[in-house]
């Protein structure tokens, strides 16, 4: 049986809310809210669980305060599904992956992105995609299976590896976020039905933190749409960074 202490959910509840606000704009909130989650000393699999709950419900919001202002590409909602389902096969699937390889590949491939945007920084200020050739739709369709899938198993860093691969399909920066909104939504919703049905969700905290999420980010991807480009190239390498140190924090200092 779970112990509930009102001192872990009050720290919950501003954990949350800065979390919201971070993940609303260029993702990476999980850096915040699951650490937050494992310090109150629940069970890693409940953690994992009611993390995902409060995210979910957060996500909603953001993506509707993203969907409400035209910077979600209405093609790309076509796509969710795949997120969706990607994800809730790869949480069934999480036990049968070697986390501390994937680590690996996660610090190169992030360091990678971050290293290109640094450097590109015209990158992100207009629209250069004209039309959805099938060609595009494909790609931008296995990136929603295989993100989403990661996202079910896995996590750190879906948001920012979302939010490039946008810009490489040719999105803006903001409408890049405005897209992510949505996969990372859908993959959110596809992993938290796994958990649910395995009993891994610690309702007591889940739902209040969740409740909280939804302010928080709406703030943040309000902030992020009037602020623009540079704000959120500045903040998503930001975070991206930070994901960075707490990949090679895990596997080499932990």
């Amino acid at each position: 049986m779970l112990e509930f202490h009102w001192q872990d959910l009050i720290f919950l509840l501003a954990a949350g809310f800065i979390g919201a606000f971070i993940d609303a704009a260029v993702g990476g909130g999980g850096l915040i809210t699951l650490p937050a989650f494992m310090t109150t000393g629940i069970p890693t699999p409940f953690a994992l669980g009611s993390n995902k709950l409060a995210s979910s419900i957060g996500a909603v919001s953001s993506f509707f305060t993203f969907a409400r202002e035209g910077k979600v590409d209405r093609k790309i909602l076509k796509m969710m599904p795949l997120s969706f389902f990607g994800s809730a096969a790869g949480a069934c699937i999480a036990s049968l992956m070697q986390e501390h390889l994937l680590r690996y590949i996660v610090v190169i491939a992030l360091v990678c992105v971050a290293l290109y945007t640094y450097h590109k920084k015209d990158w992100g200020g207009v629209n250069t995609l004209e039309t959805m050739t099938r060609s595009l739709a494909v790609g931008i369709a296995v990136m929603a299976w295989c993100l989403g899938m990661y996202d079910g198993f896995f996590g750190p860093g879906t948001g920012s590896f979302l939010i490039f691969g946008f810009l490489y399909f040719g999105y803006n920066f903001v409408t890049a976020a405005g897209n992510t909104k949505a996969l990372n939504l859908a993959s959110n919703l596809g992993g938290l039905v796994a958990f649910l049905l395995l009993g891994r969700v610690y309702l007591a905290y889940a739902l209040p933190m969740g409740l909280v999420e939804i302010a928080g980010a709406h703030l943040g991807a309000k902030i992020a749409i009037k602020k623009g480009v540079g704000y959120i190239r500045t903040l998503y390498l930001i975070v991206t960074v930070v994901l960075i140190g707490k990949q090679v924090y895990d596997l080499f200092l932990k």
